[in-house]
């Protein structure tokens, strides 16, 4: 039970409120947490106004060693990190392990990134140059699934390009982001970084308050309107990084066994508690009983457990409300389909859920319609291709999607006719930082990572001087 601090303004300080966190493994409570009031969030906003002019004067340079720094630190303290968020957020001790580094090398790739000013007319009468310049600060919202990468998405880009930041995390996964305040606090300077938790409390706040200039959100399509509406009375920009209901869908060349693995991976990592995982799989009826198989053998084999636990591959839900939504949207596929594995609940103290495959079920279930974000796949029958490319594109989310076949480009041509903002060819929800990543439709709006994702947080200024 670590003494937990808000940052604000350089300093580690008591939230004015305390709130529990629970280890969804044990449903014991893991530490007493701060909880920041409205009073601390306009402080953390006014340490993050004061701390911009210097900020975004300061050179390139400095601004990509301080980057460096942070991933440096976050390597050195890479056990500890993972071991706190396999507690508070459920996945298992390798896949922690997996999220802490990655994001020391998130924060790395942006140091590797520059913002030049481009000149785009050098001629007799004029010159005009393209310059971007930071927007002031930015208040960087990140969901309980993965809160230290999706952090990552945010916080490098951001302080690269000049501006400032209050870090908000989830109110059931705050301890990593805090103690990762702990540890840089003392690396940039004082109201460049600052960190404050809520009880789902305090979002409204941050979006509507007139000195943050950016919202940067990622979470629930839900959540995600009203954080527009909230930005709009002052214009803000805004990055909404939503909802999703991936389909993938699998063509008559492919060999079930061979592809099941796969298949059942981009489904069920961190138990399906991942915006891009797989969550309707649409299979030719050719291979469909076959494939069927293979992915209820891989789910009855999956080990379900304790995260710290040796041999876990799969954790716990991360919450209660998640928990119970996932076992209500499988009750309601039992009417519909027919579970070949799984379907229940564990048993006993945790939000344990055993991975479950739900054949002979169609569209307009909510199994098919929703996004159930836990380890429930329903597995769809069709004849025709395209019919299958127009029914996964039917979806009011456009997050991303896949094609699985044996030929590469049989599978390209009805990659390119999926609506959603990322396609893969034979894999599913492949992120890599220098890759830009974001949704259509009810997915989200504007870009994260890779140049694209850095210009994002910036003004976009052009000089345009006569000769």
């Amino acid at each position: 039970m670590s003494d937990y601090k808000l940052l604000i303004n350089g300093k580690l300080v008591a939230g004015d409120q305390t709130m529990d966190v629970l280890n969804p493994a044990t449903e014991e409570v893991l530490a007493k947490c701060p909880r920041a009031s409205k009073a601390q969030l306009d402080q953390a906003v006014a340490a993050a106004k004061a701390a911009f002019p210097a900020w975004a004067k300061t050179p390139m340079a400095e601004r990509k060693k301080a980057l460096n720094a942070i991933a440096d630190v976050i390597e050195k303290n890479g056990q500890e990190l993972a071991r706190l968020l396999t507690q508070e957020q459920g996945k298992p001790l390798a896949d922690a392990t997996g999220e802490v580094f990655g994001t020391a090398a998130f924060f790395r790739y942006f140091t590797a990134l520059d913002l030049p000013i481009k000149v785009i007319d050098d001629s007799e009468g004029r010159k005009v140059e393209l310059h971007r310049k930071p927007l002031g600060v930015i208040g960087a919202i990140v969901p309980w699934n993965f809160p230290l990468i999706l952090m990552a998405f945010k916080l490098p880009p951001a302080l690269l390009a000049g501006n400032t930041v209050v870090l908000k995390p989830a109110p059931t996964t705050p301890l990593t982001s805090l103690k990762l305040g702990e540890l840089i606090k003392d690396i940039l300077p004082p109201g460049v970084v600052n960190i404050i938790t809520d009880a789902n409390d305090l979002g409204g706040a941050l979006t509507a308050h007139p000195d943050v200039r950016k919202i940067s959100f990622t979470g629930s399509t839900a959540t995600g309107a009203k954080v527009m509406a909230g930005a709009a009375a002052t214009l803000k920009r805004i990055t909404l990084e939503l909802g999703g209901n991936d389909a993938g869908i699998v063509l008559d060349d492919v060999n079930p066994k061979e592809t099941a693995p796969a298949l059942f991976q981009s489904a069920f990592q961190n138990n399906g508690q991942v915006c891009i995982a797989m969550k309707r799989l649409y299979v030719h009826e050719s291979i469909y009983d076959e494939m069927c198989d293979e992915l209820a053998k891989l789910a009855k084999a999956a080990i379900v457990g304790n995260g710290l636990e040796q041999g876990t591959q799969l954790g716990p839900l991360q919450n209660k409300m998640q928990f119970d939504k996932v076992k209500e949207v499988i009750e309601d596929a039992k009417k519909h389909g027919r579970v070949i594995a799984g379907g229940a609940a564990q048993g006993g103290t945790g939000y344990f859920i055993q991975p479950t495959i739900v054949r002979d079920i169609s569209d307009g279930t909510r199994l098919v319609d929703e996004e159930q974000f836990g380890p429930v796949l329903p597995v769809i029958k069709y004849s025709d291709p395209e019919d299958a490319v127009a029914r996964a594109n039917a979806s009011p989310y456009g997050l991303g999607g896949s094609i699985w076949s044996s030929n590469p480009d049989r599978a390209y041509k009805l990659a390119v006719q999926m609506e959603s903002g990322s396609v893969w060819v034979n894999k599913h929800a492949e992120l890599a930082p220098n890759i830009p990543f974001g949704g259509s439709k009810s997915s989200g709006l504007g870009t994260e990572l890779g140049e694209e994702g850095l210009a994002e947080f910036t003004q976009l200024q052009v000089i345009n001087v006569a000769r």
